[in-house]
């Protein structure tokens, strides 16, 4: 299907990254498992090219508005974004954000190889003063595993004014609920193991970008570092995307409902819920004990770490050690999954309840 952008993004979905649309060709494009390709052609070697990344690259790009390269997991992708930080520069970012990311950018400051300053996402002004002689901006919103909003059109309005770069990891909201390079932002990078590949089967990552330069980079560090993603889990998160609309909009309805219900709920202190998505963060009355008893308890809901895929995860963010101490040690991160809402419901209130 030609990529025409008066296409809902449900259509886009299903139909771009398909073979040429003639006699007899596969409706599915098939997977390329060469390593080596015969000399004088587009690609010269399967470290720079494959045509199963570029089905995928196509379809999540015209998604995003830019040019997508496929990484071989979402940390991939943070440390090539992370990259395009000059030696010693500047990072804004917020105080909660990936535990990954978090840790990348704590291990490469001990290095010396950056600064980090660190933010209150919800304070606009507060971001926009610390962009002042920074290099980049790193965001997310919302923010994992807190689920704090930022206003992003404003704070990357300020970094392009300023001239520092701006990266968004759009992995929580995936294309269908945000554009961030629409917004303004230089980069998008995206766990594309979570909502994208939704199936709780692939370990794959993904960089955006509409800035020819920033692609080359982007795409140079994929090349000398060896961040490739296996032909076959590129194909498995295309398949994913397929599904990604009905998906997506399935969970979100069960988290807008759960939320609702948990906000009343006698056993939980507090919701967090930015009144989007499929995330929800909850603190059960009671505190760690509590939410530990949570996590032994339900039957429907698995208590895993990850999230975006069709079951309904969770679990307490503070069991991790590289978690910040502000995140309370008692709150316990939702994944809402496709299955009937009241069984999820069923199933959290019974093991709340105890």
């Amino acid at each position: 299907m030609a990529d025409d952008t008066a296409h809902s993004p449900a259509t886009r979905l299903v139909g771009l990254g398909r073979p040429a649309r003639q006699p007899g060709a596969p409706v599915s494009p098939p997977v390329e498992l060469s390593s080596t390709f015969v000399a004088d052609g587009p690609v010269n070697y399967g470290r720079s090219g494959n045509a199963t990344w570029t089905a995928f690259e196509d379809v999540l790009g015209a998604l995003e508005g830019g040019r997508a390269l496929a990484f071989a997991s979402g940390m991939a992708a943070i440390s090539a974004a992370m990259s395009l930080t000059p030696q010693g520069g500047t990072v804004v970012l917020p105080e909660h954000v990936y535990n990954g990311s978090s840790s990348l950018l704590t291990s490469q400051e001990e290095q010396g190889r950056l600064r980090t300053r660190r933010v209150d996402p919800t304070d606009t002004a507060a971001v926009v003063a610390a962009l002042d002689g920074a290099d980049v901006l790193w965001m997310e919103s919302p923010t994992n595993p807190m689920l704090e909003v930022g206003d992003l059109p404003a704070i990357l309005t300020a970094a392009r004014s300023k001239g520092v770069l701006s990266i968004v990891d759009n992995t929580f909201n995936t294309p269908l609920l945000a554009q961030p390079l629409s917004l303004g932002a230089d980069v998008v990078v995206h766990s594309v193991t979570k909502f994208l590949a939704g199936h709780s089967d692939v370990l794959l990552g993904a960089a955006v970008t509409a800035n020819d330069e920033l692609y080359e980079r982007l795409s140079l560090h994929r090349v000398m570092y060896g961040a490739i993603p296996g032909p076959h889990e590129t194909w498995l998160a295309l398949r994913g995307m397929r599904t990604l609309h009905v998906r997506l909009e399935r969970s979100c309805a069960n988290a807008a409902e759960l939320a609702r219900r948990l906000a009343d709920h006698p056993q939980v202190a507090d919701v967090r819920y930015p009144g989007f998505g499929a995330v929800i963060a909850v603190e059960p009355v009671g505190g760690r004990a509590a939410t530990e008893a949570v996590e032994q308890r339900v039957r429907v809901w698995l208590p895993a770490t990850s999230l975006g895929g069709v079951e309904s995860l969770l679990e307490r963010r503070r069991r991790h050690p590289g978690e910040p101490e502000t995140v309370p040690d008692a709150l316990l991160r939702l994944s809402v999954g496709i299955e009937d809402v009241e069984d999820l419901w069923r199933d959290l209130d019974q093991a709340l309840r105890g």
